[in-house]
């Protein structure tokens, strides 16, 4: 077939004069009045609407009209509506207000997510209501939610497995930790280690050097970490560090912390979900930086509205984390090359084809670079439920150039489309998803209405494939996009450590390549078969600003030379379903914990010189120099630490002291001497040389002596104490504490470190006083960020000296809907609970915890209790008792207590629902002393 005969499939219902005309076909006439149908919708629709997704419009418009279903048998909006007749969005507006969140809640809404940063809503919203949400002057844009994928490559799924509820993971998590601790304390238990450790390098690194990565704190981003609690019985992970209410679903955010730990063990951990919304992402990167004080950050997550043309809502974080100088690693992705003949993208200047499609506008774009004409690229039977994304080189937020996205049946039937209105405030971008079945489909781009632009058309884990019917594949290199092209992230591409990815990327594809495992990468090494080329061409700064103004096609722009590293895959963990992991989820993670090997053992290093030296000591693997699917090449460990120098750090840290009045008595008075007794210890990779100690204090007329003690040399592993005596006025205000703040100094570039440390001071009362919320029952939404809140005001008490919270209630009763509890709420375990004081200070009383049973009734929240509420399952619902919670209260001692505290109940799963009822605080305050005293 030649490709006009192909274009007469679908084009040709009305040709330009210079156009040659079309032959008349049953398929060509069954297409056009498709694509009539369609754009009718766009033509005819409200300003309201026009700021909807067009795949969700469509849907509604189909569900009302059965004579426009009909017009359009085949086609599949994609969008996922619930049984509920909701779905769920993303909604963009000039500010996040009150007034929004109250309207959507108003309409039958559940808030999932919410950005203020980023004027961003995430929310599952009946489809009904959406054009009156539109509809709203603050509302920029609804769309459906933005969807993401990380970066493991897992072979395509067939018949889909029934989901897991939430009992049945609870069920599952709980016996895999009960298995986890019986053998590792029968000694059948045996440390799971990633063989990238081996193959990069490292376990002879850290031999040689002596560095494991203290001092630097590494994070990663990605789906959840569901097993976190089996890997840290099972003695594969230590302590993390996890963003409250961010643990996400899923459990590759575990493997990925699990090569961290594996190569660089003396790092701190943290994590935070990427999966809440594209805006929810942005944040967490910032919040683990900014107040988890993350060094090294790596993730594995694309989400499909990124653009490769300019830096949006993640990248932009990415851009301001580096800038703090943190150190970001992201996955190139798994989409394929074009060295591999494995890639579903292409991308160029638009070429009008001459063929003007539908009833109302539009012409279609001409993939061949030839003098032939054609206007459809052809995807490989195998590409079923891929992402297919649509990218031009206009300004996010504000593309006044409307291009759609249509994919057909080889017989001319509209399969899915994209036809959102681009008129001047809306982002340059169209989504599709490729059905679960079918064969010679082929995808096309028209522009609807506007300026020539330079296109990316990508069909992601999809591959473009000449069609048997005659059409022709058109590819090129460049698929890795979004924040893994930022300027200043490290694009990590991957080449298997050990045994190669099981299963083909499509049937009849090359033998999948084998890694060097038990030895180290070597220039022979080869990359995985999918792993993401670049470059990538960038049109815009991250404010919108033309990089080459009048210039936004083939010649403009800059090109950033992506991906820049290369680091394994297919390595083993003790993550379920990731035994083995293959992906540049997997690469990435490793060459994040290289480089902190680098930052262990050179504290201070300028983050230029760690790219330095990653990218010099690279092992090449593809043509001499840098190459666009393995970037500078494979790392190895030790030769970037060769390059960088590297020596074991101390690390002496100043721990709590140990109070001790100078009377005998058991708390301290004003006017009191005390003896302090300060622990230093050794945590670091080498002994802590001539250490020293200075104590002072910003509290008003305290005086501590000596000031400064020497501490002398503090062994690696080892704590030495120090006495110091400290006096207090008279005059100090009883429940104010005295703040004694710790510099610690040691022979080595780390030093010094810090720490803040207080004691209270005054007689605490004996007697608790009861603050108690009188309301109504106010109903806790289902999966919402947004919660429900009481305030409990509290007056006459002053600073506090202890705080306990209780969830009251008259009868207890795991009935559903209880009015006798204090909180009613079906499958407890989805609740998290906070305490906010007046000055802002916030504790997390419960966070996930107590499993599937209903209501908590008479619970008390105590830091003395002998056990923790997270040790609860449903067995002794209604919940009862005295236990400790999530985080110590510790942080309200000595906080003005007058005020208005808030209980704050949120719920983050689906599926149960209930109430607070009666909540109360208890607060100690101090005792007066009497006058003269």
């Amino acid at each position: 077939m030649t490709a006009t005969c192909a274009a007469a499939l679908v084009f040709g219902v009305v040709a330009p004069v210079a156009a040659q005309p079309l032959p008349a076909t049953a398929a060509q006439d069954n297409a056009a009045r498709q694509i009539a149908a369609l754009q009718r919708f766009k033509q005819v629709q409200t300003k309201a609407e026009s700021k909807l997704d067009s795949r969700l419009l469509v849907e509604q418009k189909l569900r009302r009209d059965r004579a426009a279903a009909a017009a359009v048998p085949r086609v599949q909006t994609g969008a996922k509506v619930s049984s509920g007749g909701t779905v769920l969005v993303d909604i963009t507006a000039d500010k996040v207000s009150d007034d929004l969140l109250g309207s959507l809640t108003k309409a039958g809404a559940g808030i999932r997510s919410v950005s203020t940063d980023a004027g961003a809503v995430r929310a599952d919203v009946p489809l009904a209501a959406l054009t009156a949400v539109a509809g709203r002057p603050d509302v920029r844009h609804v769309s459906e939610a933005a969807g993401a994928i990380t970066a493991a490559q897992q072979p395509r799924a067939g018949v889909p497995a029934k989901p897991e509820s939430k009992e049945q993971k609870a069920a599952r998590i709980a016996e895999r930790v009960r298995a986890a601790v019986e053998a590792r304390e029968s000694g059948r238990a045996a440390v799971v280690t990633s063989e990238g450790d081996r193959a990069h390098n490292a376990d002879t690194a850290r031999a040689t050097y002596g560095v494991t990565g203290v001092g630097v704190k590494l994070c990663a981003l990605s789906d959840g970490i569901d097993s976190l609690e089996v890997s840290q019985a099972a003695g594969e992970l230590p302590a993390v560090d996890v963003v409250p209410t961010q643990e996400g679903e899923g459990d590759e955010g575990t493997a990925m912390l699990e090569i961290l730990h594996d190569l660089a063990p003396g790092a701190e951990l943290g994590f935070a979900s990427a999966f809440n919304s594209e805006a929810s992402f942005a944040d967490n990167i910032r919040t683990l930086r900014r107040n988890h004080g993350c060094d090294i950050i790596v993730d594995d997550v694309l989400y499909f509205v990124e653009s490769p043309f300019q830096d949006g809502l993640i990248a932009r974080a990415v851009n301001d984390v580096t800038a703090d100088g943190a150190l970001f690693f992201s996955s190139a992705g798994n989409d394929g090359n074009t060295g591999d003949g494995t890639s579903g993208h292409w991308e160029g200047d638009f070429v009008d084809s001459g063929h003007v499609v539908g009833k109302f506008a539009g012409t279609a774009h001409d993939f061949d670079p030839s003098a032939t004409t054609q206007v459809f690229e052809p995807v490989s039977t195998e590409s079923t439920s891929v992402p297919v994304t649509l990218h031009w080189s206009d300004p996010l937020g504000a593309s006044a150039n409307d291009y759609d996205l249509y994919l057909f049946d080889s017989a001319g039937n509209v399969v899915a489309f994209s036809q959102d209105v681009q008129d001047g405030t809306q982002d340059p971008f169209e989504l599709l998803r490729t059905p679960a079945t079918g064969a010679g489909l082929r995808l096309a781009v028209v522009k609807f209405n506007g300026q020539n632009r330079y296109l990316s058309l990508s069909a992601l884990r999809g591959r473009f494939t000449n069609s048997a019917d005659g059409l022709k594949a058109f590819t090129t290199p460049g698929v890795t996009v979004g924040h893994s092209a930022a300027k200043q992230a490290f694009s990590v591409a991957a080449a298997p450590a050990n045994n190669p990815l099981p299963f083909d990327l499509e049937t009849g594809d090359p033998a999948n390549p084998r890694g060097p495992f038990p030895g180290a990468f070597d220039a022979n090494s080869k990359l995985e078969r999918f792993s993401s080329d670049g470059p990538r061409r960038v049109f815009y700064q991250p404010n919108g600003t033309p990089i080459t103004p009048g210039n936004v096609g083939a010649t403009g722009g800059e090109v950033r030379t992506k991906p820049d590293i290369t680091a394994a895959d297919g390595v083993q963990t003790s993550v379920s379903g990731f035994r083995p992991f293959f992906g540049t989820s997997a690469a990435a993670p490793h060459a994040a914990a290289i480089a902190a090997l680098v930052l262990s053992g050179n504290p201070g290093i300028a983050r230029s010189e760690v790219r330095e030296a990653l990218v010099n000591t690279a092992v090449d693997l593809g043509p001499a120099g840098f190459d666009a699917r393995t970037g500078a090449g494979v790392i190895l460990a030790d030769r970037v630490l060769a390059y960088t120098g590297a020596s074991p750090q101390p690390r002496a840290l100043a721990q709590s002291p140990k109070v001790a009045p100078a009377d005998g008595g058991d708390l301290v008075d004003p006017g009191d001497t005390v003896a302090v007794t300060l622990p230093v210890t050794n945590t670091g990779d080498a002994d802590a040389v001539s250490t020293s100690v200075v104590v002072t204090s910003p509290t008003a007329n305290v005086v501590i002596t000596p000031r400064s003690q020497g501490y002398g040399t503090v062994a690696k592993g080892q704590t030495v104490n120090r006495e110091f005596t400290v006096r207090v006025p008279l005059s100090h205000p009883v429940g104010t504490p005295v703040v004694l703040d710790a510099r610690v100094t040691f022979a080595a570039a780390a030093s010094p470190t810090r720490g803040t440390f207080s004691f209270p001071v005054g007689r605490p009362s004996p007697v608790a006083q009861t603050f108690s919320y009188t309301g109504p029952p106010v109903a806790v939404p289902d999966i919402s960020t947004v919660g429900a809140s009481v305030t409990i005001p509290v007056s006459g008490v002053g600073p506090a000296s202890k705080v306990t919270f209780s969830v009251d209630g008259t009868t207890c009763t795991s009935a559903i809907g209880a009015t006798t509890v204090g909180i009613d709420h079906t499958y407890v375990e989805d609740l998290v609970g906070t305490l906010t004081a007046p000055n802002g200070t916030s504790v997390t009383l419960h966070n996930r915890n107590g499993g599937s049973g209903n209501n908590l009734c008479q619970v008390v929240f105590d830091d003395s209790a002998a056990a923790t509420f997270a040790s609860l399952s449903s067995a002794v619902a209604p919940y009862t008792g005295t236990w400790r919670p999530n985080q110590s209260l510790t942080p309200f001692t000595a906080v003005q207590a007058n005020g208005n505290w808030t209980y704050k109940a949120t719920d983050g799963a689906a599926g149960d629902t209930g109430s607070i009822r009666a909540v109360s605080l208890h607060i100690n305050g101090y005792v007066t002393p009497p006058p003269g005293a």
